[in-house]
């Protein structure tokens, strides 16, 4: 969708694909009209509570389980050791109580699932904000997708 078209129709849904936060979505659309692509990015870079990341981390399918479609099924498309991530994501999930939350896109599943692990070692508060600030790559990367200039 072009920038225009952005800017003019209604495009709530769309952003709530791109992170089901709604406050996000209402601070990002109170912004119209964005005069460039960065303006718009700009505004999408917005900090999240405690409660918006648990929110929107349930919306998101595990790593290393193949999603259906949609944004997560690209994303995760370098994911390829599933029942490595198997075992990772209960360590991870039983400890910090959510799923593991990372920007996948990009990276193989060799990459991702180090990451995983280095990350068992912090506590959660520092993980639940890493997963915030995660949530917001994955946002901004689907914006970037979903509009041109």
């Amino acid at each position: 969708m072009l920038l225009t078209e952005f800017n003019t129709t209604d495009v709530r849904p769309l952003l709530t694909e791109c992170l089901a936060v709604p406050r996000w979505v209402d601070a990002v659309l109170a912004g119209r009209p964005y005069a460039g692509l960065d303006e718009l990015q700009a505004a999408a870079d917005l900090p999240l509570t405690s409660d918006e990341i648990r929110q929107a981390m349930a919306a998101h399918p595990r790593i290393g389980e193949k999603p259906a479609g949609g944004w997560a099924r690209a994303e995760q498309s370098g994911v390829d050791n599933a029942d490595a991530f198997a075992a990772a994501n209960a360590e991870y999930e039983a400890k910090f109580g959510h799923v593991y939350l990372v920007c996948a896109s990009g990276r193989s599943g060799e990459e991702l699932l180090k990451i995983l692990r280095e990350r068992l070692d912090n506590d959660p508060e520092t993980e639940l904000a890493i997963a915030g600030r995660e949530l917001l790559k994955i946002a901004a990367l689907r914006l970037a997708k979903a509009v041109t200039a």
